[in-house]
């Protein structure tokens, strides 16, 4: 008879059991899935402005330079420049927490977000210093492209310039970002468009003729 009630006392206890164990893996879903989906695809907590991490003088140099190759946008590339290095980790830091697919979201939403785009003159092929770009405020695509690939760098991550007819724009070497940011392996990044999402570039540029310039 004791045995009797001590079977049908376990088989009423037993559903609150499964209960309780279900609702404590919930819990615990609930606790890990936020904290890996950050990892996995991070996006900073906020954008700087040009304020919050220029720290120099803001002195336009007077250096211009006659780009007759391609190769020649290279001497533009100078992520060692202690200028460029501060501002980019300044930036990185600003609203991430380490994470390299973080660093690359900030720096590309810094320059889309705080700089114009202003069209070079006719037959007149303008490209000035990261520097003074980030100075005056704007530029043309190719002088902001410069800047975004020369922050990258700065912070470790490879880019390379990317030409169509009439414009330029950057692409970036991320391995642990989300595959819906890539195409064909890397992250393609056009400052100018002031709508384009991390990884998005104008549909009419997607199937464009492309030529690439490694920066590093």
């Amino acid at each position: 008879m004791d045995e009797k009630i001590i079977i049908e006392e376990d088989k009423g206890k037993s559903p609150l059991i499964y209960i309780s164990a279900v609702f404590l893996m919930l819990l615990l879903v609930l606790m890990i899935v936020p904290h890996y989906s950050v990892k996995i695809d991070p996006r900073p907590t906020a954008i700087p402005t040009v304020e919050d991490v220029f720290l120099f003088e803001k002195n336009l140099s007077t250096e211009t330079r006659t780009l007759k190759t391609r190769e020649d946008f290279l001497d533009f590339v100078t992520p060692e420049n202690p200028i460029i290095k501060t501002t980019a980790n300044k930036i990185a830091s600003y609203g991430c927490s380490g994470e390299k697919v973080c660093h690359a979201k900030a720096i590309y939403f810094f320059v889309r977000d705080n700089f114009e785009y202003i069209s070079d003159p006719v037959n007149f092929e303008y490209v000035e210093l990261p520097q003074d770009f980030i100075i005056s405020g704007g530029g043309d695509c190719e002088s902001g492209t410069l800047v975004v690939a020369n922050l990258m760098e700065a912070v470790g991550i490879d880019s390379q310039l990317v030409f169509i007819p009439g414009h330029a724009f950057l692409r970036i070497k991320l391995p642990e970002a989300r595959n819906k940011y890539k195409q064909d392996g890397w992250i393609y990044l056009d400052w100018t468009c002031k709508n384009c999402e991390f990884g998005e570039i104008p549909l009419n540029n997607i199937d464009a003729y492309k030529t690439f310039l490694e920066v590093n």
